[in-house]
């Protein structure tokens, strides 16, 4: 989704957003396997929790410090905070599914017959939730936030992601179109750079988040 900001770079937004439904998919199609059942595919993947882990930082580092500075900034003006009760409630609906699916992966006897229903209901939310904020939220941010502010909502991401880093950068690239890639890497200091480059990257690639090498060990 193109939009014309003029003061946040947003691209670290987008980029965690095109991660998450990414990965939206992948549960998606997991869910919908019939050759294996697919509570024990998410239950031993690494993939389910690290989408469980990130999606909980990104939402958690938007609701300590960006809802709350923009409805102090916005205060008087009802469609602007209503906009943000929209976002702050869309993830009270989102977060608690990842528990809910949780619970259903380990319930051997009716979980199976939740399970795709759950998976759902979190496709449809979550990607109802990223479409909202990119085509009305993000414009606000852009015209709400100064610079500093903006660098709080994403010192308070990365100091989450913290050791996770090694793993969070790698995800966050995974399948994504190259000249995105070089844009992403061309913003950071070149240690980190380089780390991804020659660790983190195959560490990650190794990892077989979602088990599809075992599946398939040409990797398709």
């Amino acid at each position: 989704m193109s939009q014309d900001f003029k003061n946040l770079d947003m691209t670290m937004m987008f980029a965690i957003h095109d991660a998450l439904r990414r990965e939206l998919e992948r549960i998606a199609r997991i869910t919908a396997r019939v050759d294996e059942d697919p509570r024990h595919v998410l239950s031993t993947a690494v993939g389910w929790e690290l989408f469980k882990k990130f999606l909980v930082i990104h939402h958690t580092s938007e609701d300590i410090t960006v809802w709350p500075v923009m409805q102090e900034a916005l205060a008087g003006k009802p469609s602007e905070l209503a906009l943000l009760d929209a976002m702050e409630a869309e993830h009270a609906v989102i977060d608690p599914l990842l528990a809910d699916i949780d619970t259903a992966l380990a319930d051997r006897d009716s979980g199976l017959e939740r399970l795709g229903g759950l998976v759902d209901t979190l496709y449809t939310s979550l990607s109802g939730h990223l479409d909202h904020e990119e085509r009305d939220a993000l414009q606000l941010m852009d015209i709400t936030l100064n610079q500093e502010q903006w660098a709080a909502f994403s010192s308070e991401q990365r100091g989450r992601v913290g050791q996770d880093s090694v793993r969070y950068l790698p995800w966050l690239l995974d399948d994504m179109d190259a000249a995105k890639v070089a844009k992403i890497l061309g913003g950071m200091p070149e240690p980190l750079r380089k780390a991804y480059e020659t660790e983190w990257r195959v560490a990650y690639e190794a990892l077989d988040i979602w088990g599809t090498k075992a599946a398939d060990p040409a990797g398709r």
